[in-house]
């Protein structure tokens, strides 16, 4: 399936309801495509949020590789911010290069500010990211996760990902084998 052209558009999410506050609004949390111009803040959010518990990369030390690569495409990221300031992103990718998976796309990364953590960004990225699939002609999404990382397989199944298969202790991590969970769902949702 083609592609449609043209970049998503910026969400905004809808703020908890409840009283007010009266002298102190919270920001609003918006969705958007990333820009060149987030190189950094997202390199460093990227370097902030490094855990064993989602990465099998060794911990990141200087001097640190560009965080958009051609690999890592800025019009492969959305990104989550709060007043203004980046807090969180998401890498939704095509499955594969071939012509006959075209309608699968694939999370490869999500990090959230851990600041930030627990207010509904992850799950908004996700939602974010399963819109976008659908906007680029997806009829599924894929994603991986480490076997773990408990937070994430929550979310994840919360969001209606099932898992489709285990790569047990395809990861020694920490002296620790960690097995690989792969997860889909589909997009008709």
């Amino acid at each position: 399936m083609p592609e449609p052209s043209g970049p998503p558009r910026a969400s905004r999410l809808p703020q908890p309801s409840g009283r007010p506050q009266a002298s102190r609004r919270q920001p609003e949390l918006v969705i958007r495509p990333a820009v060149i111009d987030d190189e950094t803040a997202l390199a460093e959010l990227d370097r902030r949020t490094w855990s064993v518990l989602h990465s099998v990369q060794p911990k990141p030390q200087p001097p640190y590789d560009p965080f958009f690569t051609q690999r890592n495409r800025v019009e492969h990221i959305l990104v989550a911010e709060l007043g203004g300031c980046p807090v969180g992103y998401i890498r939704l990718v095509p499955s594969t290069p071939l012509a006959c998976n075209t309608h699968v796309r694939q999370i490869q990364g999500l990090a959230v500010d851990e600041r930030t953590r627990g207010k509904g960004v992850a799950r908004a990225l996700l939602g974010a990211a399963c819109e976008e699939a659908r906007r680029q002609g997806a009829i599924r999404i894929t994603l991986r996760v480490l076997g773990h990382n408990t937070p994430a397989r929550r979310l994840y199944a919360s969001e209606g990902f099932a898992v489709e298969g285990v790569l047990p202790g395809e990861f020694l991590l920490a002296g620790e084998y960690v097995d690989d969970v792969l997860m889909g769902r589909s997009l008709d949702r």
